[in-house]
């Protein structure tokens, strides 16, 4: 007879319980039809010296994890671009899962132009997600993200130059899952000198970009769990999103933020892991 530990039996005695609140009617309208729709943005200062002074005061936007299809539709997505516009972004990126399942999605003509209004004086990047590549996207995916004005780094670099001459650098990974990240390749362009920002869609990466002399990472990918229970914590995490799930984390000498997302995946839940805009702040100095 296999003898279960305590807290696997705390996990699934929450678990069940979980099940239970979400079958009933007022857990399961919640969590279906409430959460998923809020919209929080969340707010942060990076600091750092090797921040240039002219990029004192930047600001950052950080969005993830739309899954546009069934559960995420165009007129939300039309929403969260008109809240990205208010922060009056200088830069936004976008890491990953664009579209939930390319072969089912009805409106993949319509993203483009929608995404086309997000306004970024100094450019929007994007990287590839697990979703991105799945279901033979690949292609579509860049066309979309093309149209949409959106540069895609696939194991590449990107420098952000102002008229001073000063720059920080942007890294881009391949998703790691389904695509073919270039991780040290790529990793060796940081230098010392130079404020290198990474953009991977899976937040486990950390362990290994943390070797390399790179400031911040960010990261999705993990929708912080979609569903959290209390003391359990997140119940739904997907591979290479277990360590780190939302929020800070430094890692040696590199700071990790992994963005909760906008969207669902496998099930049309989210439970006190609500949907995020992230609004980064960039200062220079200790």
């Amino acid at each position: 007879m296999t003898k279960i530990t305590r807290r696997a039996f705390l996990k699934k005695s929450f678990c069940f319980s979980l099940y239970t609140l979400l079958t009933s009617g007022i857990g399961y309208y919640y969590a279906r039809h409430i959460e998923p729709s809020l919209l929080v943005v969340t707010r942060h200062s990076i600091r750092s010296p090797l921040i240039p002074k002219s990029f004192h005061g930047m600001k950052i936007v950080q969005f993830s994890d739309l899954h546009l299809g069934y559960y995420y539709s165009l007129p939300r997505l039309a929403k969260v671009v008109n809240r990205i516009n208010q922060e009056k972004a200088d830069i936004v990126f976008f890491t990953g899962d664009l579209i939930d399942d390319q072969r089912s999605c009805p409106f993949t003509s319509r993203i483009a132009p929608i995404l086309q209004r997000i306004h970024a004086p100094f450019g929007k990047y994007c990287i590839y997600g697990n979703h991105d590549h799945g279901g033979y996207g690949t292609e579509l995916y860049k066309v979309i993200m093309n149209e949409s004005g959106f540069i895609l780094l696939q194991n590449s670099e990107q420098r952000i130059r102002l008229v001073d001459g000063s720059e920080i650098a942007i890294l881009g990974i391949d998703d790691m899952m389904l695509g073919n990240p270039k991780l040290e390749q790529t990793l060796r362009l940081a230098r010392q000198e130079l404020y290198t920002i990474v953009l991977v869609h899976e937040p486990d990466a950390a362990s290994v970009i943390a070797q390399y002399p790179v400031n911040l990472q960010l990261s999705g990918h993990s929708h912080g769990g979609q569903v959290q229970l209390p003391i359990i914590g997140p119940v739904i995490t997907p591979p290479l999103a277990k360590k780190y799930i939302e929020g800070f984390y430094t890692v040696s000498n590199l700071t990790v933020y992994v963005n909760r997302g906008l969207g669902m995946t496998r099930v049309p839940f989210r439970f006190f892991a609500q949907p995020e805009i992230t609004v980064f702040t960039l200062q220079h100095g200790e």
